[in-house]
């Protein structure tokens, strides 16, 4: 199957919003993921979604500044990412990761986070956070929580409470 990757645009978020009830489910914003994205915009040209002929939009994947700790040092939370039932284990989801993780690096963007399946997203780099070295504004499993460091020692530099970065400075 041939699949178009292409930025998100407005018209896009109708289809998105389906395309992650069919993956998710509506009990998804009741995750601390979404606690992260309240109030927030999704970061500007990290936004990719995946097309195809027969079913339209068969994958997405965002971003969402964050501040942590008393210092707001800056990450970004990737997610969510879907891909349709009927289009899984084909490649989409590494697809919209690689190339978003690309750009975010060519933003100059340092760390980016997420609460994942360790054994998918290992798949890119991305390892469980130390235990202890930032906590998130509601429950999660510490074994989820993850990151990607875009920027060598990146990690180090961070301490504290994630939380929604209300504005954008990148």
């Amino acid at each position: 199957m041939n699949f178009e990757l292409s930025p998100t645009l407005a018209a896009d978020q109708t289809a998105i919003d389906h395309l992650l009830d069919l993956a998710f489910g509506l009990s998804r914003r009741t995750k601390t993921s979404y606690r992260l994205r309240e109030g927030s915009t999704a970061t500007p040209g990290l936004g990719f979604v995946v097309r195809d002929a027969e079913l339209g939009v068969v994958g997405s994947i965002s971003y969402w500044p964050l501040a942590i700790g008393a210092s707001g040092c800056q990450a970004l939370l990737l997610g969510p990412i879907a891909v349709h039932p009927q289009r899984q284990n084909r490649g989409i989801g590494l697809l919209l990761m690689r190339e978003s993780l690309a750009k975010a690096k060519s933003f100059n963007h340092q760390l980016v986070l997420l609460i994942g399946d360790a054994p998918y997203y290992e798949r890119v780099g991305f390892k469980q956070v130390p235990e202890g070295q930032m906590l998130l504004p509601g429950p999660f499993d510490a074994k989820r929580f993850m990151y990607l460091e875009l920027l060598e020692g990146a990690l180090a530099q961070t301490r504290g409470l994630v939380l929604p970065q209300h504005r954008f400075a990148g």
